[in-house]
């Protein structure tokens, strides 16, 4: 889609990737067909363009930091994304800047020592040690250390591998201490975080820019809903009261500004009875902006070709009264081109069908998307129609099976 955006705009686009079938291959202007840590291929992509961008954000910044160094242009720049390549250093940077998120603690944090039992014939509860005199609390090395969860934590907790999630990959639900010694069975804790689990009663998300003279534009917020923790539609504007819509465009500006970032963005939030609170911050164009294409003046791939290339941002806005956007979640175990799904979704009315040529089985994976544009004014409405005009889609397009 950012291939697509370049040839519209006029943009040379070059592309470092190592699948000669990389959907994006057949609309860009050149190609380096190398992984993409190899750093002598992307000198040579540097030597065809003024600035390299990113399709995700699972970088090695320290290799890219020499190429930095020689005078390569990075789109953002590395120091901002460091700060948002892991989970981890997300939760750092929000609690630096006092944005709402869920609280949280590394997964090593639970492995702390506890004080040391005393029995009866070395005192009894006369001379039982005080917790907090750290001379009275040391930890047998040969003592096995009981994991337990900090203060102001406590179960159903979100665990998240720091680096690499997507889509609900690497995460788990631990409701119990069970729960909790098998993670830590399984995995090296200074690579999980433990967030608490929020109760919410939306899923929103806000797309928002930046360009190099500080310039932040936001697009308007939206509702998310997923499907087996992978997005199953986004809902154009977010049925919410315009406070909170304010305050999300805050936070994001805020964020961006706070870190010097360039490009495009996206924060997912939760909206429940304590208000917002950042839950991960994507620094990319993002799925749950796929809507822009149609339903807005500028869309998010054209915008961040627009930042990377020096070219003043285009309007955010909303062209159409509203937008439903539905992921085209791979429904077979097998191998399928949906064709007949394909041509139904085509015919629907006010309705563009975005195929991204994927290979390969395609159960539970975004093989495409449709937008359909709404047209009702009012938005209690508007989501009315939206959800009509979803429950057609699943007569064509169902969910993949549950598991």
């Amino acid at each position: 889609m950012l291939a697509e955006a370049a040839q519209e705009l006029g943009v040379s686009l070059h592309v470092q990737t190592p699948g000669a079938h990389d959907p994006a291959t057949a609309a860009a202007s050149s190609v380096v067909l190398a992984p993409l840590e190899d750093l002598h291929a992307t000198r040579q992509l540097a030597r065809r363009c003024a600035a390299i961008s990113f399709e995700n954000e699972w970088l090695d910044l320290a290799a890219l930091g020499a190429l930095a160094a020689e005078g390569i242009r990075f789109v953002p720049g590395l120091e901002a994304l460091e700060q948002l390549v892991s989970k981890r250093s997300q939760r750092q940077l929000l609690n630096r800047l006092n944005l709402p998120s869920p609280r949280w603690c590394g997964l090593e944090e639970v492995l702390r020592p506890l004080p040391r039992q005393v029995s009866a014939e070395e005192g009894g509860d006369h001379d039982r040690p005080d917790p907090q005199r750290s001379e009275d609390h040391q930890q047998d090395p040969d003592e096995p250390i009981a994991p337990r969860l900090p203060d102001g934590l406590s179960f159903p907790v979100m665990a998240k591998a720091s680096t690499g999630g997507y889509d609900g990959k690497g995460t788990r639900v631990l409701a119990t201490q069970v729960d909790l010694e098998s993670l830590l069975a399984d995995v090296d804790p200074h690579d999980w975080i433990l967030e608490q689990l929020v109760s919410f009663e939306l899923e929103l998300a806000q797309l928002a820019c930046r360009d190099r003279h500080g310039r932040v534009q936001c697009y308007p917020l939206v509702q998310t809903h997923q499907h087996q923790q992978v997005c199953d539609w986004v809902l154009a504007p977010a049925p919410v009261p315009h406070a909170v819509q304010a305050h999300a465009r805050n936070l994001a500006a805020s964020l961006l500004t706070a870190i010097g970032y360039v490009g495009m963005v996206s924060l997912e939030l939760f909206y429940g009875p304590g208000g917002l609170q950042v839950n991960e911050i994507a620094p990319r164009t993002h799925n749950a902006g796929h809507f822009t294409i149609e339903a807005c003046q500028t869309s998010q791939f054209a915008q961040q070709l627009r930042i990377v290339a020096g070219l003043p941002m285009g309007p955010a806005e909303l062209c159409v009264p509203g937008a439903l956007m539905v992921n085209l979640l791979g429904f077979s175990a097998a191998e399928s081109d949906y064709l007949d799904q394909r041509d139904a979704l085509a015919q629907l009315p006010d309705a563009v069908l975005h195929w991204y040529g994927k290979t390969g089985p395609g159960l539970g994976r975004k093989l495409g998307h449709l937008t359909l544009t709404l047209h009702d004014p009012d938005p209690a409405q508007r989501t009315q129609e939206a959800m009509a005009r979803l429950a057609t889609v699943r007569q064509i397009w169902p969910l993949p099976p549950a598991g």
